[in-house]
């Protein structure tokens, strides 16, 4: 365990701030604008630093600290690299209204939070976070919007991301680096593209997305600013061609939506011409009065065809008649000739 201490502060500066001999430790301390406290195994800052009023540059990235340090004295910050310690969470920042560079990369963050406050700040950090199996890099709204008029760079690289619409509201964003997430969705990324008018880098290597078809022309035709995609330059020839390119596949799709508009009108017009030449149907939901049935046919008489009276009163006395006496209608007598022949009751 290693604490900060006046040694270790005097030690921490450059060949140009040197203590000088009639000088007091105070007054150098607080003549300092730079620390650079790097790689020193450090997990505890203590007070003394509260001595470097005038301190704009602290480095205390590769140590052991398990929390952001208060720096409340230290009002005049301006730049805060902390990679690669052990912080679970960001506090302590409020004070540090001036701070307009955060490097919070390789800590332990799960919640990108506590920065309501900071209204100029212009790049943050927080890319390969060390978080728990199955999760990703949360981002606090209340956050995002104390930064959204100021933040320009931002980096979320390896943070287990699978959308960017949170970010939305971001809309000074000049450089977005987002390499090595679960990114997968193109449309999610142009509906943030049409917010960030000022993009001119980004950075998706790693991603899913990046295996879609025609993935770098596509993206270069939704972010109409940008200059550099994943490192390599965008040409304004190669811009140029891709426009156009897309120009002409969207007149072409308009040409073939047309064509299949005025094809499905023509066959709707022709469908209802040919309905106006058929019989109506009868709704079998609808039901029909006994003064609208229309005349039967007899199955015999297909051909002739029955009044309907007729067909009912015949229908009705045939109902009525008990089995015997329809077993009698038809009783086969032998004729003389010997062909049987169909003897025929009258039905008085």
């Amino acid at each position: 365990m290693v604490k900060l201490t006046l040694d270790l502060i005097a030690r921490g500066t450059s060949g140009y701030t040197k203590k000088k001999r009639d000088e007091s430790m105070q007054q150098y301390l607080r003549r300092l604008t730079h620390l650079y406290l790097e790689d020193r195994s450090i997990d505890d800052v203590g007070e003394d630093i509260s001595m470097c009023r005038n301190l704009t540059v602290l480095y205390l990235y590769d140590n052991q600290l398990n929390k952001i340090p208060s720096l409340h004295h230290n009002m005049n910050l301006t730049m805060l690299y902390l990679q690669n310690n052990d912080i679970s969470r960001i506090e302590n920042l409020s004070p540090l209204t001036r701070l307009q560079k955060l490097y919070l990369g390789g800590n332990c963050i799960t919640v990108l939070e506590g920065l309501d406050k900071m209204d100029k700040l212009q790049e943050l950090h927080v890319e390969n976070q060390r978080l728990p199996p199955g999760e990703k890099l949360l981002f606090d709204p209340r956050s995002l919007k104390g930064i959204a008029m100021s933040l320009q760079v931002l980096n979320v690289s390896g943070n287990g991301l699978d959308s960017v619409r949170d970010m939305i509201g971001l809309r000074n964003i000049s450089q977005f680096m987002a390499n090595d997430n679960e990114l997968s969705d193109m449309k999610d990324l142009a509906h943030n593209f049409g917010n960030w008018p000022y993009l001119w880098r980004l950075e998706l290597m790693g991603n899913p997305v990046c295996h879609k078809a025609k993935y770098r022309d596509r993206i270069i035709v939704m972010a109409k600013t940008l200059e550099v995609l994943d490192g390599k330059e965008i040409t304004e020839t190669s811009r140029q061609f891709l426009r156009k390119w897309h120009a002409n596949k969207e007149t072409q799709k308009k040409k073939r939506d047309e064509i299949y508009q005025r094809s499905a009108y023509a066959d709707l017009g022709d469908g209802l011409h040919r309905s106006a030449e058929l019989p109506p149907v009868k709704d079998p939901a609808r039901p029909v009065k006994s003064s609208q049935i229309p005349g039967y046919m007899m199955p015999g008489l297909m051909m002739k065809g029955l009044p309907r009276k007729q067909f009912d009163e015949l229908l009705a006395r045939t109902t009525t008649m008990d089995p015997a006496s329809r077993e009698k209608q038809q009783t086969p007598v032998k004729a003389k000739s010997g062909v049987l022949r169909s003897k025929t009751i009258v039905m008085t």
